[in-house]
Order: structure tokens, then sequence, then C-alpha cells
């Protein structure tokens, strides 16, 4: 029964890559075509595939109708809370987790600091769109035209020397940022706040949330924060996999890469 399942399922990405006709199948499966036909039958009768009138099969409505159901029952930050909290368990710094809605970025899930120094940050809350790690990750994945369009609708308040001043730097920071596929805020929102946070991507590899990890100076350097990023980037690669629906190596950042 399994081996009939494998086979059945081995069908749909060599029908992903196309219309294939009853010998492209069952030569691809190394099966009798009287066999690849039974599969066939059984994956039509479900509504996975459907066969053309040059008796070609491709990929059937109900196939997609069922991913598209799938995408939009995903609840990223249920997803994401058990990876944020091994990544916090780990390194003992603020974990946030922060999604693009309507023209702004919010933060849907944080994990509190275990030292005395926290973030007055709150979920819900919009974050300071302009220098926020987690909101240039977001907005560098929109396409450049509606990138251009915010940046230059955004006012740059100046909330501190290192704070992005206007819609020409923005747009570099972000050309960065899509380009090197993680961000920072260092001092940008507070002089002695730092951010490092990486990008969590769904099964279409576009952006759908961004993870970030703060702290302030008095308990680690910008630059002791920085040597934490693989573990952040390892994390929101975690993250993605899930999402998207691929087996992720491990639910947990292993300890032993703690600095």
């Amino acid at each position: 029964m399994s081996q009939t399942v494998d086979r059945a399922l081995s069908i749909l990405p060599l029908l992903a890559q196309g219309p294939a006709d009853l010998g492209q199948v069952a030569e691809r499966l190394g099966v009798h075509k009287s066999t690849a036909l039974r599969l066939l039958r059984t994956l039509h009768e479900h509504g996975l595939v459907y066969r053309q009138e040059d008796q070609r099969y491709r990929l059937g409505a109900r196939l997609f109708a069922l991913a598209q159901e799938a995408v939009e029952n995903l609840d990223v930050r249920e997803i994401a809370h058990p990876h944020l909290v091994s990544l916090n368990e780990l390194i003992g710094h603020t974990v946030h987790l922060a999604v693009y809605e309507e023209g702004e970025v919010l933060y849907i899930d944080k994990v509190e600091s275990r030292y005395p120094v926290r973030m007055y940050s709150r979920i819900g809350k919009p974050v300071a769109i302009t220098v926020a790690a987690v909101a240039k990750l977001l907005l560098a994945d929109l396409p450049e035209p509606e990138r251009r369009t915010l940046a230059e609708r955004l006012d740059y308040p100046m909330y501190t020397s290192r704070s992005i001043p206007n819609a020409a730097a923005f747009l570099k920071e972000l050309a960065v940022v899509r380009e090197q596929g993680w961000a920072c805020d260092l001092g940008g929102h507070e002089e002695s706040i730092n951010c490092i946070g990486a990008s969590i991507r769904g099964a279409d590899g576009r952006v759908v949330a961004a993870m970030s990890v703060s702290a302030p100076n008095v308990v680690v350097t910008a630059e002791e924060l920085l040597t934490l990023l693989p573990l952040v980037r390892r994390t929101a690669d975690a993250i993605s996999r899930e999402y998207s629906g691929a087996v992720p190596d491990s639910k947990t950042v292993p300890p032993k890469e703690a600095p």
C-alpha cells in the first residue's frame, strides 16, 4: 500500500513540470502502463489530475483549491512561536515576529528577554517603519514600484542621529537588505537598542513575516549582537521550511552553536 501511495504522489511533481502522457508517466515511475493508468485514474477521480483532449494528463483544479485552502489557514505566528522560544532560551534576548499589513509593520509575537533591562515593544503595536530591522525585511521584498511609492510617502523622523533621513537613503537600505537577506537597526530608533533580523518566506519564496533579536547596549554590544546573526537566520530558515510545508531539519537551534 505504501508503495502505491508513493508512486501516486510521485506523479504530482512530474505533472507540475507540464502535461505528460501515459507512457511518460509509466517510464518516470518505472512501472507498466496498466499500473500507471490505475494510479492516474484514482488521482483523476479525486480531482488531483485532469486528462486533456490530447490524452495527456495535467494537475487538476482540486489540487490548486486544496493548496489555496491550506495557505489561507496557515498561521505564521503559531508555527513560528516554538522556534522563537527556543532561540530566546538559547541567547536570552528579546525576540520579535512581525508582518506587513495595510501599510504598517506590526509585531504579532514577542518573547521577552531574560535580562532585567527589557524593551517596551508590544504585540499589535506598529513598529518604526523607517528604521526597524523587521520593517526593512518586509518592505525590501515588495515589488520595486511599490517600494518606491511607499518610500516617497513615508515620513522620516530622526529618532537618533543614526535614523534613516529620507526616501533615497531608505530605498538604498532596502536594496542592500534585499541583496543580503538580513537587516539590522543599530541605534536607529533608540541609541541604546540594537536589533538584527531575518526573513521568513512562504512556499512561493515571498517574505510572509520577519523575525528579529533585540538587546540594549548595557547587555550586549552591537558587535556582539551581530555574531548571533547565523543563529537568527537559521531560526528564520527553520520557520520558513515548516511554514512552506518542507520538513525542518530541527525545531530548535542547536545549543552547541551558542556563543
